[in-house]
């Protein structure tokens, strides 16, 4: 009983010190969206009427959803892949596969210029083999954004899918070829069930982090590309709207909400 109470004497301070220090500013902020500078929903309505911030909202959704796409389709052969390495192979790849993460996301970006540039190591190298007489714009477009997206992100889908496959009981796999599965039925119906729940998680923690990401779409889109982010420090910094931006900002919270409630949904069946 001495415990409980000494221990509850600690965390109330922690709890109200997190409620005040982050939970309240986020609160206020949102009720600005139809508080400020008179209960009012003229910024909600501003938000639905006006099409550039439709089209930039649309617009967001459309490279997270194209984002979560080549995650999965670059990320489950490769955690496949890494699953049948030995395991000083695997410590290696995995190695690789956190080396991003120990490099800042602003560096990794500017990178990108440097690869996919006009005179870039990707247009030089696709001339030179011939499969292009001229460079292909991969920067300041959609492309240039998804592609360094893609990038930042991946490990975020292939890391827990990785430990979701090395957690499969390889009994189920054995007792399957025991009863005269071929190897691709045994994938289809035994080892991409048992990996699905891992897998969407990804994707949905994938999407959930393309809505927010802010640094790459502004380098590599060069203005170009505006998703939510961009058009956030727009309103706040040079306008300032920031009951407006509230109004975007209160949108993209219900949007993550929804999302995370589908990730903890998915994840849960997983480990269930």
């Amino acid at each position: 009983m001495r415990i409980g109470r000494n221990a509850g004497s600690y965390v109330v301070p922690l709890l109200v010190l997190m409620v005040v220090a982050f939970d309240v500013p986020i609160l206020l902020m949102l009720a600005s969206s139809v508080l400020a500078p008179h209960p009012t929903v003229a910024h909600w309505a501003e938000l639905t009427e006006t099409p550039i911030y439709v089209r930039v909202l649309g617009n967001t959704f459309q490279i997270a959803l194209i984002t979560s796409v080549v995650c999965g389709l670059i990320g489950y052969p490769l955690a496949y892949w890494m699953r049948g390495l030995g395991a000083r192979a695997q410590l290696a790849v995995v190695t690789l596969v956190l080396l991003p993460f120990w490099i800042s996301i602003l560096v990794r970006t500017y990178a990108w210029i440097v690869m996919l540039g006009n005179n870039g190591v990707v247009n030089r190298s696709l001339i030179g083999l011939g499969i292009t007489d001229k460079p292909i714009s991969f920067l300041y477009n959609q492309l240039g954004v998804t592609i360094g997206t893609t990038n930042v992100l991946l490990p975020f889908l292939v890391l827990p899918l990785f430990a979701a496959m090395l957690k499969i009981d390889e009994r189920l796999l054995q007792a399957a070829a025991t009863l005269g599965a071929p190897r691709r039925a045994i994938f289809w119906r035994v080892f991409f069930p048992l990996t699905l729940p891992a897998f969407a998680a990804g994707l949905v923690l994938v999407f959930i982090l393309t809505l927010g990401f802010y640094v790459t779409p502004a380098i590599l889109g060069g203005g170009r590309v505006p998703m939510i982010s961009n058009m956030l420090d727009v309103l706040i910094n040079q306008m300032p709207r920031w009951e407006l931006a509230a109004a975007i900002s209160t949108l993209l919270l219900a949007a993550t909400l929804a999302l995370y409630g589908v990730y903890r949904t998915i994840a849960a069946r997983g480990a269930a």
